[in-house]
């Protein structure tokens, strides 16, 4: 017989199934900050493409097959027993785990565009998986509606994209400079379209008729209240957008020589080079919203002047670098 003073035998602690959610869900957001900032893992293994893109490539059919189980098993009642919730849990995180393991196996030499393309991929994933856990969290035990398909959708959505990842560098560099050719592009047309227009905001105020009401615009200006004059492009203004209009075509233009100097001329071993000119390309087109922005009134010239050199500067170096 036991004595009086005797501890009593632990009891194991059953965690209610939704809070096993919660903390899965945390879990998994805690990985998101490691993976935006990850190294290459060491190692003394030859790195091998083909088994690399295998692995990648099951990994993320792995997780998709999950957040089906997942959403199916906890969009109806009754649901799991904190048992089978645990079960399910750790299949998820394993899933996850596995594809940053994979993320983490490709060596920087491959190439630091082709493992930004890898990155992402295996972010969207996790936090994607991350968002359909807290909808199920919140909702449970009903049958999918929008919010639950929008977010299983966007984890199913995110894996399909993993085997249309650039295998290499170049391919990787080709992808991103055609990215870049068609946001400057748009940026490009939604600038030609506001110079078709005049005044992109005619007709939100009425201009001032007569000298009479010169009194009132003034009082509008000291409230901090906006009259018509900062709502349309002034002659000279007018003569400023012509040059920022070519700039912004030069800078399409550019790009898009770029693309096919990469195309025909790169070599898949140039891997420094490819990141060089991916790296510099990348700020053409952040360059070139900065100068679209700056153009609409009330326009400050000196912005637009110093938008503008900005940009010329960027291209310069680009061009010099490839």
């Amino acid at each position: 017989m036991a004595s009086a003073g005797a501890p009593a035998a632990a009891v194991p602690t059953v965690v209610p199934p939704l809070e096993q959610l919660r903390c899965l869900a945390v879990e998994l957001r805690l990985l998101l900050p490691g993976l935006r900032v990850g190294e290459a893992q060491e190692t003394t293994k030859e790195f091998n493409p083909e088994t690399f893109w295998r692995k990648l490539n099951e990994a993320a059919v792995n997780v998709a097959r999950e957040a089906t189980t997942l959403t199916e098993v906890f969009s109806r009642v009754p649901l799991p027993s904190p048992q089978e919730t645990k079960r399910f849990c750790e299949q998820v995180h394993a899933a996850i785990k596995a594809i940053t393991a994979v993320y983490y196996s490709l060596p920087k030499d491959r190439g630091i565009t082709l493992r930004k393309l890898v990155r992402n991929a295996t972010l969207d994933i996790v936090d994607g998986m991350a968002q359909l856990v807290d909808v199920l969290f919140i909702t449970p035990g009903q049958s999918p509606d929008n919010s639950d398909l929008i977010s299983y959708n966007s984890v199913w959505t995110a894996c399909q994209q993993v085997p249309r990842i650039p295998k290499d560098n170049k391919a990787a560099a080709l992808s991103m400079l055609t990215k870049s050719v068609d946001l400057v592009k748009d940026a490009h047309e939604e600038m030609e379209q506001a110079v078709e227009e005049c005044d992109p905001y005619c007709g939100l105020l009425n201009d001032t008729e007569d000298n009479s009401d010169s009194h009132s615009d003034e009082e509008d200006d000291r409230l901090g209240c906006p009259n018509n004059r900062d709502l349309y492009w002034s002659e000279e203004d007018q003569e400023l957008i012509i040059p920022c209009l070519a700039l912004v075509r030069a800078s399409k233009a550019c790009l898009k020589k770029i693309r096919i100097s990469v195309a025909e001329n790169g070599k898949k071993d140039q891997v420094a080079q490819l990141d060089d000119i991916v790296d510099i390309s990348d700020e053409i087109s952040p360059s070139v919203d900065d100068l679209a922005l700056s153009i609409y009134p009330p326009m400050c010239h000196l912005t637009v002047r110093i938008n503008s050199a900005k940009l010329v500067s960027v291209l310069k170096k680009a061009l010099e670098i490839t």
